[in-house]
Protein backbone atom coordinates (compact mmCIF):
# COMPACT_ATOMS: atom_id res chain seq x y z
CA UNK A 1 0.00 0.00 0.00
CA UNK A 2 1.39 3.39 -0.95
CA UNK A 3 1.70 6.57 1.11
CA UNK A 4 -0.01 5.37 4.31
CA UNK A 5 0.92 6.25 7.88
CA UNK A 6 2.73 2.92 8.06
CA UNK A 7 3.51 1.09 4.85
CA UNK A 8 4.34 -2.05 6.82
CA UNK A 9 1.10 -2.10 8.81
CA UNK A 10 -1.65 0.16 7.49
CA UNK A 11 -4.71 0.82 9.63
CA UNK A 12 -8.07 -0.28 8.24
CA UNK A 13 -11.34 0.95 9.74
CA UNK A 14 -14.19 -1.33 8.64
CA UNK A 15 -17.84 -0.89 9.53
CA UNK A 16 -20.31 -3.76 9.69
CA UNK A 17 -17.96 -6.60 10.64
CA UNK A 18 -20.37 -8.99 12.32
CA UNK A 19 -20.87 -11.03 9.12
CA UNK A 20 -20.31 -11.02 5.36
CA UNK A 21 -17.94 -8.73 3.55
CA UNK A 22 -16.92 -6.80 6.65
CA UNK A 23 -15.94 -9.86 8.62
CA UNK A 24 -14.06 -11.53 5.76
CA UNK A 25 -12.23 -8.30 4.98
CA UNK A 26 -11.22 -7.81 8.60
CA UNK A 27 -9.85 -11.36 8.72
CA UNK A 28 -7.91 -10.86 5.47
CA UNK A 29 -6.42 -7.59 6.72
CA UNK A 30 -5.31 -9.17 9.99
CA UNK A 31 -3.87 -12.22 8.22
CA UNK A 32 -1.48 -9.84 6.47
CA UNK A 33 -0.20 -8.54 9.78
CA UNK A 34 -1.95 -5.21 9.35
CA UNK A 35 -4.00 -3.33 11.94
CA UNK A 36 -7.77 -3.25 11.92
CA UNK A 37 -10.60 -1.40 13.61
CA UNK A 38 -13.58 -3.74 13.33
CA UNK A 39 -17.00 -2.37 14.23
CA UNK A 40 -20.50 -3.76 14.64
CA UNK A 41 -23.68 -2.57 16.29
CA UNK A 42 -23.32 -5.46 18.74
CA UNK A 43 -19.71 -5.64 19.81
CA UNK A 44 -20.25 -9.13 21.23
CA UNK A 45 -20.60 -10.42 17.66
CA UNK A 46 -16.90 -9.61 17.22
CA UNK A 47 -15.66 -11.56 20.25
CA UNK A 48 -14.62 -14.55 18.13
CA UNK A 49 -13.04 -12.45 15.38
CA UNK A 50 -9.30 -13.21 15.09
CA UNK A 51 -8.70 -13.98 18.80
CA UNK A 52 -4.93 -14.15 18.25
CA UNK A 53 -4.63 -10.70 16.65
CA UNK A 54 -3.72 -9.02 19.93
CA UNK A 55 -3.29 -5.26 19.85
CA UNK A 56 -3.51 -5.17 16.06
CA UNK A 57 -7.31 -5.55 16.35
CA UNK A 58 -9.56 -2.96 17.96
CA UNK A 59 -13.18 -4.05 18.35
CA UNK A 60 -15.70 -1.21 18.71
CA UNK A 61 -19.47 -1.08 19.12
CA UNK A 62 -20.78 1.27 16.44
CA UNK A 63 -24.16 2.14 15.01
CA UNK A 64 -23.41 4.33 11.99
CA UNK A 65 -26.74 6.12 12.39
CA UNK A 66 -25.49 7.56 15.70
CA UNK A 67 -23.23 10.56 15.17
CA UNK A 68 -21.88 10.53 18.72
CA UNK A 69 -20.84 6.89 18.37
CA UNK A 70 -19.11 7.67 15.09
CA UNK A 71 -17.04 10.47 16.62
CA UNK A 72 -16.15 8.33 19.64
CA UNK A 73 -15.13 5.36 17.46
CA UNK A 74 -12.88 7.47 15.24
CA UNK A 75 -11.27 9.10 18.27
CA UNK A 76 -10.64 5.69 19.84
CA UNK A 77 -9.09 4.38 16.63
CA UNK A 78 -6.76 7.36 16.35
CA UNK A 79 -5.79 7.08 20.01
CA UNK A 80 -4.76 3.43 19.61
CA UNK A 81 -3.29 3.47 16.10
CA UNK A 82 -2.49 7.13 15.40
CA UNK A 83 -4.25 7.35 12.05
CA UNK A 84 -6.73 5.66 9.71
CA UNK A 85 -5.32 4.70 6.32
CA UNK A 86 -8.29 2.88 4.79
CA UNK A 87 -11.94 3.48 5.62
CA UNK A 88 -14.33 0.79 4.43
CA UNK A 89 -17.95 1.89 4.63
CA UNK A 90 -19.59 -1.52 4.62
CA UNK A 91 -22.40 -1.25 7.18
CA UNK A 92 -25.88 -1.36 5.68
CA UNK A 93 -28.64 -3.72 4.66
CA UNK A 94 -31.16 -4.49 1.95
CA UNK A 95 -34.78 -3.44 1.74
CA UNK A 96 -37.20 -4.68 -0.92
CA UNK A 97 -40.70 -3.64 -1.93
CA UNK A 98 -42.44 -2.35 -4.98
CA UNK A 99 -42.05 1.41 -5.34
CA UNK A 100 -45.74 2.01 -4.75
CA UNK A 101 -45.89 -0.17 -1.65
CA UNK A 102 -42.73 1.10 0.01
CA UNK A 103 -43.05 1.71 3.75
CA UNK A 104 -41.98 5.23 4.72
CA UNK A 105 -40.38 4.17 8.00
CA UNK A 106 -38.44 1.35 6.36
CA UNK A 107 -37.29 3.60 3.53
CA UNK A 108 -35.97 6.25 5.91
CA UNK A 109 -34.34 3.69 8.20
CA UNK A 110 -32.49 2.19 5.25
CA UNK A 111 -31.26 5.58 4.05
CA UNK A 112 -30.10 6.38 7.57
CA UNK A 113 -27.90 3.26 7.57
CA UNK A 114 -26.87 2.91 3.93
CA UNK A 115 -26.50 6.55 3.00
CA UNK A 116 -26.54 9.15 5.77
CA UNK A 117 -24.51 6.93 8.11
CA UNK A 118 -21.90 6.46 5.38
CA UNK A 119 -21.80 10.22 4.79
CA UNK A 120 -21.26 10.89 8.50
CA UNK A 121 -18.61 8.18 8.83
CA UNK A 122 -16.68 9.63 5.90
CA UNK A 123 -16.86 13.18 7.26
CA UNK A 124 -15.45 11.98 10.57
CA UNK A 125 -12.43 10.28 8.98
CA UNK A 126 -11.58 12.86 6.31
CA UNK A 127 -9.81 15.41 8.57
CA UNK A 128 -7.14 12.87 9.51
CA UNK A 129 -6.62 11.74 5.93
CA UNK A 130 -6.52 15.32 4.71
CA UNK A 131 -3.91 16.26 7.33
CA UNK A 132 -1.53 13.51 6.22
CA UNK A 133 -2.42 13.90 2.53
CA UNK A 134 -3.13 10.21 2.07
CA UNK A 135 -5.82 7.62 2.58
CA UNK A 136 -8.33 5.47 0.76
CA UNK A 137 -12.11 5.53 1.18
CA UNK A 138 -13.83 2.35 0.00
CA UNK A 139 -17.62 2.52 -0.19
CA UNK A 140 -19.48 -0.76 -0.53
CA UNK A 141 -22.41 0.06 -2.77
CA UNK A 142 -23.93 -2.57 -5.07
CA UNK A 143 -24.63 -3.42 -8.66
CA UNK A 144 -27.95 -1.78 -7.71
CA UNK A 145 -26.00 1.44 -7.25
CA UNK A 146 -25.44 1.50 -11.00
CA UNK A 147 -28.51 -0.32 -12.30
CA UNK A 148 -32.03 -0.43 -10.87
CA UNK A 149 -33.95 -3.68 -10.48
CA UNK A 150 -37.64 -4.33 -9.76
CA UNK A 151 -38.33 -4.74 -6.08
CA UNK A 152 -35.16 -2.89 -5.04
CA UNK A 153 -35.99 0.68 -5.99
CA UNK A 154 -35.36 2.20 -2.58
CA UNK A 155 -32.28 0.11 -1.92
CA UNK A 156 -30.98 1.09 -5.34
CA UNK A 157 -31.69 4.76 -4.60
CA UNK A 158 -29.69 4.56 -1.36
CA UNK A 159 -26.73 3.13 -3.26
CA UNK A 160 -27.02 5.48 -6.25
CA UNK A 161 -26.73 8.32 -3.75
CA UNK A 162 -23.45 6.90 -2.47
CA UNK A 163 -22.12 6.62 -6.02
CA UNK A 164 -22.81 10.31 -6.70
CA UNK A 165 -21.32 11.24 -3.33
CA UNK A 166 -18.20 9.23 -4.18
CA UNK A 167 -17.77 11.02 -7.52
CA UNK A 168 -17.80 14.36 -5.72
CA UNK A 169 -15.56 13.10 -2.92
CA UNK A 170 -12.92 11.99 -5.41
CA UNK A 171 -13.08 15.34 -7.21
CA UNK A 172 -12.58 17.22 -3.93
CA UNK A 173 -10.23 14.95 -2.02
CA UNK A 174 -8.33 13.32 -4.87
CA UNK A 175 -6.02 16.33 -5.31
CA UNK A 176 -5.20 15.99 -1.59
CA UNK A 177 -3.94 12.43 -1.99
CA UNK A 178 -7.12 10.66 -0.90
CA UNK A 179 -8.32 7.81 -3.09
CA UNK A 180 -11.94 6.74 -3.52
CA UNK A 181 -13.31 3.41 -4.75
CA UNK A 182 -16.85 2.10 -4.84
CA UNK A 183 -17.17 -1.66 -4.66
CA UNK A 184 -20.29 -2.89 -6.47
CA UNK A 185 -21.03 -6.53 -5.65
CA UNK A 186 -23.65 -8.61 -7.37
CA UNK A 187 -25.17 -11.62 -5.54
CA UNK A 188 -22.78 -12.95 -2.87
CA UNK A 189 -23.18 -15.52 -0.10
CA UNK A 190 -23.59 -13.04 2.72
CA UNK A 191 -26.57 -12.43 5.01
CA UNK A 192 -27.84 -9.66 2.69
CA UNK A 193 -30.57 -11.87 1.23
CA UNK A 194 -31.06 -13.79 4.47
CA UNK A 195 -31.55 -12.47 7.98
CA UNK A 196 -30.38 -8.96 7.07
CA UNK A 197 -32.99 -8.47 4.34
CA UNK A 198 -36.14 -6.46 5.10
CA UNK A 199 -39.11 -6.85 2.75
CA UNK A 200 -42.52 -5.22 2.55
CA UNK A 201 -44.78 -7.94 1.12
CA UNK A 202 -46.51 -7.02 -2.13
CA UNK A 203 -50.30 -6.99 -2.25
CA UNK A 204 -50.85 -5.29 -5.60
CA UNK A 205 -51.29 -7.95 -8.26
CA UNK A 206 -50.05 -5.67 -11.03
CA UNK A 207 -46.51 -5.92 -9.60
CA UNK A 208 -46.53 -9.67 -8.99
CA UNK A 209 -44.48 -10.48 -12.11
CA UNK A 210 -41.93 -7.71 -11.59
CA UNK A 211 -41.19 -6.62 -8.01
CA UNK A 212 -42.94 -9.60 -6.45
CA UNK A 213 -41.16 -12.19 -8.55
CA UNK A 214 -37.75 -10.71 -7.92
CA UNK A 215 -38.34 -10.45 -4.17
CA UNK A 216 -39.25 -14.13 -4.14
CA UNK A 217 -36.16 -15.10 -6.14
CA UNK A 218 -33.94 -13.08 -3.84
CA UNK A 219 -35.20 -14.81 -0.71
CA UNK A 220 -35.07 -18.26 -2.29
CA UNK A 221 -31.53 -17.73 -3.56
CA UNK A 222 -30.01 -16.89 -0.19
CA UNK A 223 -26.98 -19.09 0.44
CA UNK A 224 -26.78 -20.19 -3.19
CA UNK A 225 -25.26 -17.07 -4.75
CA UNK A 226 -22.20 -17.40 -6.97
CA UNK A 227 -20.18 -14.72 -5.20
CA UNK A 228 -17.56 -15.72 -2.60
CA UNK A 229 -17.10 -13.10 0.18
CA UNK A 230 -13.53 -14.27 0.86
CA UNK A 231 -12.51 -13.67 -2.74
CA UNK A 232 -14.30 -10.33 -2.64
CA UNK A 233 -12.18 -9.34 0.37
CA UNK A 234 -9.00 -10.13 -1.53
CA UNK A 235 -10.17 -8.00 -4.44
CA UNK A 236 -10.80 -5.06 -2.11
CA UNK A 237 -7.33 -5.38 -0.63
CA UNK A 238 -5.88 -5.47 -4.13
CA UNK A 239 -7.25 -2.03 -5.05
CA UNK A 240 -5.41 -0.48 -2.09
CA UNK A 241 -2.10 -1.88 -3.30
CA UNK A 242 -1.95 -0.05 -6.62
CA UNK A 243 -0.99 3.54 -7.28
CA UNK A 244 -4.09 4.29 -9.33
CA UNK A 245 -7.04 2.32 -7.93
CA UNK A 246 -10.28 2.07 -9.88
CA UNK A 247 -13.18 4.35 -9.11
CA UNK A 248 -15.47 1.33 -9.67
CA UNK A 249 -14.82 -2.28 -8.70
CA UNK A 250 -17.73 -4.46 -9.82
CA UNK A 251 -17.62 -7.91 -8.26
CA UNK A 252 -18.99 -11.14 -9.73
CA UNK A 253 -20.02 -12.23 -13.22
CA UNK A 254 -23.65 -11.17 -12.74
CA UNK A 255 -22.53 -7.71 -11.70
CA UNK A 256 -20.10 -7.23 -14.58
CA UNK A 257 -22.71 -8.25 -17.15
CA UNK A 258 -25.54 -6.20 -15.61
CA UNK A 259 -23.49 -3.02 -15.23
CA UNK A 260 -21.97 -3.26 -18.70
CA UNK A 261 -25.43 -3.75 -20.22
CA UNK A 262 -26.81 -0.78 -18.27
CA UNK A 263 -23.98 1.54 -19.32
CA UNK A 264 -24.20 0.49 -22.96
CA UNK A 265 -27.95 1.21 -22.91
CA UNK A 266 -27.33 4.65 -21.39
CA UNK A 267 -24.77 5.53 -24.05
CA UNK A 268 -27.14 4.32 -26.76
CA UNK A 269 -29.84 6.68 -25.46
CA UNK A 270 -27.42 9.59 -25.35
CA UNK A 271 -26.23 8.92 -28.90
CA UNK A 272 -29.74 8.40 -30.28
CA UNK A 273 -31.00 11.66 -28.80
CA UNK A 274 -27.81 13.68 -29.30
CA UNK A 275 -29.32 16.20 -31.74
CA UNK A 276 -32.30 16.86 -29.48
CA UNK A 277 -30.01 17.25 -26.47
CA UNK A 278 -27.67 19.71 -28.22
CA UNK A 279 -30.60 21.75 -29.51
CA UNK A 280 -31.54 22.65 -25.93
CA UNK A 281 -28.63 25.13 -25.72
CA UNK A 282 -28.82 28.72 -26.91
CA UNK A 283 -27.42 29.00 -30.44
CA UNK A 284 -23.71 29.81 -30.40
CA UNK A 285 -23.12 33.53 -29.99
CA UNK A 286 -26.44 34.33 -28.30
Amino acid sequence: MSDTSSNASPVWFITGCSTGFGRELALAVLERGWRCVATARNKASLDDLAPDAGERLLRISLDVTDGAQIEAAVAQARKQFGAIDVLVNNAGYGYQSSIEEGDEREIRAQFDANTFGLFAMTRAVLPGMRAKRSGHVINITSVAGLAGFPGSGYYSASKHAVEGFSDALLAEAGPLGIKVTCVEPGPFRTDWAGRSLVQTPGRIADYAETAGARMQRTAQGSGKQAGDPKRAALAMIRVTEVEKPPRHLVLGAFGVDAVAQRLRAALADIDAWRDTSLAADYPEGE
